[in-house]
């Protein structure tokens, strides 16, 4: 993981999520302009925070842990740009994720 991404701590039940890059070549070499691409619909989880809380102020610990590969929803998040980097992440709530994706 990156520093600058390991100075963002989720709140709650967010998670910090790395999408996993586009395919922008085809086995063959032929380069795929941005319309042809498929929307990335999967990524790896950076960062998690400690889980939301019940009426007793207790935590509800999450599901997904740092390095799962997670499937995402095609729309939602909220983009995170970290300063020192050209990298983007997203904020997702643990919820927003459909499913973890066993290696």
């Amino acid at each position: 993981m990156a520093s600058a991404a390991r100075k963002l701590i989720p709140l709650l039940d967010r998670v910090l999520i790395k999408r996993a890059e586009a395919v922008t070549k085809t086995a063959g070499g032929i380069v795929l302009p941005e319309k042809a691409q498929s929307k990335v619909l999967h990524g790896e989880v950076i960062a998690v925070g400690p889980g939301a809380r019940k009426d007793n102020g207790d935590f509800i610990p999450l599901l997904v842990k740092v390095g799962d590969k997670v499937l995402l929803p095609e729309y939602g998040g909220t983009k995170v740009s970290l300063d020192s980097e050209d990298k983007e992440y997203h904020l997702f709530r643990e919820s927003d994720i459909l499913a973890k994706i066993d290696n």
